[in-house]
């Protein structure tokens, strides 16, 4: 199964967190259910063209946070997460992506009011888009 994720080596975000942010919003997002297998270390290292180290970590950081869990001899699996971890990740995604468009619009000169006004113009784009 190859997982779509993308990495960007001109990030400031160091690449093994952009899996980690990745492979979580997938799963807080139903994308990948519990009890999804996942890929390898490997082979998702491989797919996304860096270090086994990276990926690693990536990994252990879910399971620690008790999204995925690893199965001795079977492999990497989706855990069943939490409806209270569930939202509180769902938000801290959402206000994450929010915080980085607010520093994109200041570093553009964007005002309060200007961002404001795109923020609102996004969302109902794409909650009409979306049939939300």
């Amino acid at each position: 199964m190859k997982l779509p994720i993308h990495v960007s080596e001109e990030s400031r975000v160091p690449i093994y967190h952009q899996v980690e942010n990745q492979i979580k919003t997938l799963i807080i997002g139903g994308q990948l259910p519990p009890e999804t297998p996942l890929p390898s270390i490997r082979v998702l290292a491989s797919d996304l063209g860096c270090s086994v180290i990276t990926t690693r970590r990536a990994y252990q950081n879910l399971e620690v946070g008790g999204f995925i869990k690893t199965v001795q001899g079977k492999g990497t699996f989706v855990r069943e997460i939490e409806k209270v971890i569930k939202q509180e990740t769902k938000q801290k995604v959402v206000y994450d992506a929010f915080e980085k468009a607010v520093d994109q619009g200041k570093q553009v000169g964007c005002t309060k009011e200007e961002m404001h006004q795109i923020f609102k113009e996004v969302i109902k784009r794409n909650f009409k888009e979306n049939g939300g």
